[in-house]
């Protein structure tokens, strides 16, 4: 959810200008990346829509392809391709954004950043989860995905000194092989709990007087991903071709997710081994059901897949009318992330104090479709702000603060 490079959104403070072609291919690589983005962060709406209304029917990790209504697996199953995707375009962006800074430069604001993403994550959008009470200060902490891309952010801010042949080595080991780590496992009070939960194993921490850490998102593979997005950047650079760069993400998208349907087919190594189930249907669930908390190896190969397929798609098309309202969002990611999570608490709560707790302890809805009516309302509400926000860091380059947001 990071966005360093700069955004291809216009002055927010009148009705923007209509984009002209000649300024869309100037700028086709950012519109893409952007609106990449943006698709991604409509995705996450879904889910955290359905987080919030459908808390009672909560999902496992892996989706449980068995018992798990299909709706609800398939609508699950859209939000894998966001953090991926994030990760990726950060470290995309940071290669970008060092075309105009030198290394030294990108390398302390990447240090920066991490630390300041891990600061909004410990207060304010740990704060804002819609179900979770209001405390402060908060007994729970929930180190998410905001706390994964800052620690790889700091990571990167090392890393980025490497020779761009180390750096896709190292990334590769780290996404390819991480899996070989999922026995190791240490028990609580071991001098090695604490920093193996947050490489790689997801638990509880004790700290203490009632307060816990869940650490959601171990970092390791993150780390991985944002090195390989950082490498990959040269395909982005002034001088590549727009049809060489759409030629190359095309086979790099096709060779990812040809190479996930051969080793999950296989199933020997990457995940938790899949099943003929009851229908075809089952099958193909069981199939699809994979390890997100670490990323699992065949987690990341289809949706970084799909993501280089959607990038070459946006790029290749780059006069579509809907990619600027995309790139929009995908402007000011972390401004959309934290308003829409506060917009969804006060929903939330405001629905939880007119009908009480419907579903056992919390608010709930019947139906699925319930959470896709509440996302369609919810669009244009976060974009018209979500798109001042994202002028607004174009007009004013001066507050050093706003690129940190």
């Amino acid at each position: 959810m990071s966005s360093i490079a700069q955004s291809p959104t216009a002055d927010m403070l009148s009705p923007p200008p209509p984009i002209t072609a000649e300024k869309v291919k100037a700028r086709t690589r950012l519109l893409a990346i952007d609106a990449l983005r943006g698709l991604v962060m409509l995705f996450m709406l879904v889910d955290h829509v359905r987080e919030t209304f459908f808390l009672h029917l909560q999902v496992t990790d892996p989706v449980d392809a068995a018992t798990t209504d299909p709706g609800l697996f398939f609508t699950r199953l859209l939000s894998t391709f966001c953090a991926p995707t994030f990760v990726a375009l950060t470290g995309l962006s940071a290669y970008l954004y060092g075309q105009s800074h030198t290394k030294r430069e990108v390398s302390w604001f990447l240090f920066t950043r991490g630390l300041f993403l891990l600061f909004l994550e410990l207060t304010v959008v740990g704060f804002a989860w819609p179900t979770q009470p209001i405390e402060f200060p908060p007994h729970a902490f929930w180190l998410q995905v905001i706390w994964a891309i800052g620690i790889s952010m700091i990571a990167l801010s090392a890393l980025i000194h490497l020779p761009r042949v180390a750096q896709v080595v190292v990334g590769l080991a780290i996404v390819c092989l991480h899996n070989l780590l999922d026995p190791i496992s240490f028990a609580p009070g071991s001098p090695m709990y604490v920093p193996w939960a947050m490489i790689h194993e997801r638990t509880l921490i004790e700290l203490g007087n009632g307060y816990t850490a869940k650490t959601t998102y171990p970092v390791l593979p993150w780390i991985g991903l944002i090195l390989l997005g950082y490498a990959s950047g040269p395909w982005f650079g002034r001088g590549v071709e727009s049809d060489l760069r759409i030629k190359r993400l095309v086979r790099l998208g096709l060779a990812l997710v040809i190479g996930f349907v051969a080793i999950r087919y296989l199933n020997f190594y990457g995940d938790k081994p899949w099943f003929h189930g009851e229908s075809a249907l089952r099958t193909t669930m069981s199939f699809l059901s994979l390890t997100k908390y670490p990323p699992s190896l065949l987690f990341l190969m289809p949706t970084v897949g799909v993501g280089c397929l959607l990038l070459a798609l946006f790029e290749k098309h780059q006069d579509n009318w809907t990619l600027p309202h995309l790139a929009y969002f995908g402007g000011a990611p972390m401004f959309f992330y934290i308003l829409h999570l506060y917009v969804l608490k006060v929903i939330y709560n405001i629905a939880l104090a007119i009908y009480g707790p419907t579903k056992g302890e919390v608010f709930g809805v019947d139906n699925l479709s319930t959470v896709w009516i509440w996302v369609a309302i919810l669009i244009l509400p976060l974009y018209y702000p979500t798109r001042w926000f994202a002028g607004l860091k174009q007009r004013r380059r001066d507050i050093w603060w706003l690129k940190y947001l």
